[in-house]
């Protein structure tokens, strides 16, 4: 029988957004794609230390250890966890299938997957599955992996995935990395307007102003908000953590720019998808960055490049190139 990652949280990751590979892409930039290879070659056994979107990737792996969680440093360089193999087995029991797939789907070149996958197993890191394109958009593998969610540095193939319907987010490599204070948490904020909801709402605001967009959501209030790009992902998070273990949660948050009265129609429309977040801060324009920094999230959404770079002085962040604040140029 075929083996298939269907009911499983899948997140495609490039290697530059799961590890700093910040130094060897400046040579990569140079237009010297085998000079870049032989770098890469040269230090295939030295692990690449961790990048912006690792501790998120660490951790939804914990979900895979049923009755494991975070019990301390797995390497002598970076703290963290191992995660199991990808079906395991008690003593004479059956088989688990582990709730949780993380693929690299990069533009690196085969030579430099094998650092890839290295430098994971260095880490704990039960990661089996990789595609490595040497340059050509490596979006298109999302569809067969069935992916819930993709990270890269690339923002066209961000844009591609999001117009295939996939999640996506522009990972900023520069982005502080998460706090370890919460080892035994996953902890994602998202923005509302053009991540978890539509951008219809924000279309108001940019064509008519705040007063028409306060009007706007309540006349609407009792109006669920259509879906947005990353209202799959939500989803497929609240069934993992359902599914989860005790070991491991998720924890959540709605971070907007909106205010009262317009954060009733966002409250409404999360409760019409029977989906619970753990908070919901609602700014009315403040920085979003502050508020970030003391959440701890292990990853940030958000569709206005502002306020990821913002986020990004403090907390993990990607950029979700959608909607009326990302037109195409």
């Amino acid at each position: 029988m075929a083996m298939t990652l269907d009911g499983k949280l899948v997140v495609a990751i490039s290697s530059r957004a799961l590890f700093d590979f910040e130094e060897e892409n400046e040579v990569f930039e140079q237009g010297d794609d085998r000079a870049y290879m032989a770098l890469q070659l040269q230090r295939l056994d030295i692990p690449a230390k961790p990048g912006v979107a690792f501790s998120l990737v660490q951790k939804l792996l914990a979900f895979n250890q049923p009755s494991a969680g975070v019990v301390g440093s797995t390497s002598v360089d970076h703290g963290g966890l191992k995660s199991a193999p990808q079906g395991h087995a008690a003593a004479g029991g059956p088989i688990v299938q582990s709730p949780v797939e993380v693929v690299v789907l990069s533009r690196n070149d085969p030579v430099s997957g094998m650092r890839v996958f290295r430098s994971a197993q260095h880490y704990g890191l039960a990661i089996e599955r990789g595609s490595f394109t040497r340059g050509q958009p490596p979006w298109r593998y999302l569809k067969p992996l069935h992916a819930n969610l993709f990270l890269s540095t690339h923002l066209s193939d961000v844009r591609a995935a999001l117009d295939a319907g996939v999640p996506a987010a522009q990972v900023y490599p520069r982005s502080v990395h998460a706090s370890d204070a919460h080892p035994a948490e996953v902890r994602i904020a998202f923005d509302g307007d053009a991540v978890l909801f539509s951008d219809e709402a924000e279309q108001v605001y940019q064509s008519q102003g705040l007063h028409a967009f306060h009007q706007h959501e309540m006349e609407k209030a009792a109006l669920p908000l259509p879906d947005g790009p990353f209202k799959p992902l939500l989803f497929a998070l609240q069934r993992l953590q359902q599914a989860g273990t005790p070991a491991m949660r998720i924890r959540t948050a709605l971070v907007t720019a909106r205010s009262a009265p317009a954060h009733e129609r966002a409250i409404r429309t999360l409760m019409n998808w029977n989906i619970e977040v753990d908070e919901a801060m609602f700014l009315g324009g403040l920085d979003k960055g502050e508020f970030l920094r003391e959440f701890e999230p292990d990853f940030f959404f958000d569709d206005q490049t502002g306020h990821i770079e913002s986020a990004a002085r403090h907390v993990p962040s990607g950029h979700v190139a959608s909607g009326v604040r990302n037109p195409l140029i």
